[in-house]
C-alpha cells in the first residue's frame, strides 16, 4: 500500500515510470520513487527484486525507457543530464564500489586521504595527473574527523577493515557536500561489532541537515531516523510510507516469501523466521 506523504519540503527527485531493461528482461517496471529534502528513507527489498538496476539507473549507468507513458526523471525540480552536477546531488556508496577498490589496491597503494580526495575527480585513488587543491584537501581532512578516521589518512586502503572502508568511502561521497546520500547494503559482510559501529554513523550522518537513502534487505540496518520505508519487489514500489505504519510481520513475510517475525526494542529492528 502506498501512503501519502506530507511535507512542505521540496522534492530533490522525482522519478516517475522509470522502466528499466537488462538486455531483454525487463528489471524495473514503472517505478516512482520521490524523495524530498531532509527526509531519511530506506528502500527494503529481496536480492533480485531490482535494488542494483535502480541505483544503477541512479547513476546512469543504465537508462529507462523515455518513452513510457508519464516518465519523468527530475533532479531539484529539472530534467537531469549531467553526470557533474548529479554528483553534487547524489553522494553513494555501493556495493560495487568496494569492488572496484579491492581492484585498485591490489595494483597500486591508496591511502585514506587519497581515496576521499578521489571524490572530487570521480575516481577511486588519486593518478599522477590529478593535483588537489587546498581547499579539496581540507575538505578531506575536515571529513576524516567528522568521521572519526584522521588515522585513515595515511593508511593504505588495503590495511584498512572493511568498516573502515567504508568509511572512508563515505567521506569521499560527501566531499561535494551532496543534498542526498545513498548506501547500498552498507553493513553487509561486516561483522557484528562492525555493522553497529557503521549504524552508529548511519546516525551521525542523519544529524546532519541531508537526505539518507538506505537501499537494503536488513532491517537491522534502519535506524530510528529513518522516517519512511519503501518496499520494492519485482521491479517496483509495493508500498510506501511511514517506517511504523509500512514495517509489519506480515508484510515482510510477504516481501521475503517465508513466515518472518518482525521485533522492535528500543527503537531497533530484527526480524526473525516465525
Amino acid at each position: 500500500m502506498l501512503y501519502p506523504v506530507a511535507s512542505p519540503q521540496p522534492l530533490l527527485f522525482d522519478f516517475r515510470q522509470l522502466t528499466v531493461y537488462r538486455g531483454e528482461r525487463r528489471v524495473l517496471h514503472r517505478l516512482d520513487l520521490q524523495l524530498r529534502r531532509g527526509e531519511h528513507v530506506a528502500l527494503l527489498g529481496p536480492n533480485g527484486c531490482g535494488k542494483s538496476t535502480l541505483i544503477k539507473t541512479l547513476t546512469r549507468e543504465l537508462y529507462p525507457v523515455v518513452d513510457t507513458p508519464g516518465y519523468q526523471f527530475h533532479v531539484l525540480g529539472t530534467e537531469w543530464c549531467n553526470v557533474t552536477d548529479f554528483r553534487k546531488t547524489l553522494g553513494i556508496v555501493a556495493l560495487d564500489q568496494l569492488q572496484q577498490l579491492s581492484h585498485e589496491v591490489t595494483v597500486r597503494s591508496v591511502t585514506g586521504l587519497e581515496l576521499v580526495l578521489s571524490g572530487f575527480f570521480g575516481s577511486l585513488g588519486l593518478w599522477p595527473e590529478m593535483h588537489p587543491l587546498p581547499p579539496q584537501v581540507r575538505r578531506a581532512r575536515a571529513l576524516l574527523r567528522f568521521l572519526d578516521i584522521t588515522h585513515l589518512a595515511k593508511r593504505p586502503v588495503a590495511q584498512m577493515s572493511s568498516g573502515e572502508q567504508r568509511r572512508a568511502l563515505i567521506a569521499r561521497a560527501l566531499v561535494h557536500d551532496p543534498a542526498v546520500l545513498l548506501l547500498d547494503e552498507p553493513t553487509t559482510s561486516l561483522d557484528p561489532g562492525a555493522a553497529e559501529d557503521f549504524r552508529t554513523v548511519l546516525r551521525k550522518l542523519a544529524s546532519r541537515e541531508k537526505s539518507l537513502l538506505l537501499v537494503t534487505h536488513t532491517v537491522a540496518d534502519l535506524v530510528p531516523e529513518i522516517e519512511r520505508v519503501l518496499l520494492m519487489a519485482n521491479g517496483t514500489i509495493v508500498a510506501d510510507g511511514p517506517t511504523k505504519r509500512v514495517l509489519t510481520s506480515r508484510a515482510l513475510s510477504e516481501l521475503f516469501g517465508a513466515p518472518l517475525q518482525l521485533t522492535r526494542r528500543a527503537g531497533r529492528y530484527d526480524l526473525q523466521p516465525r
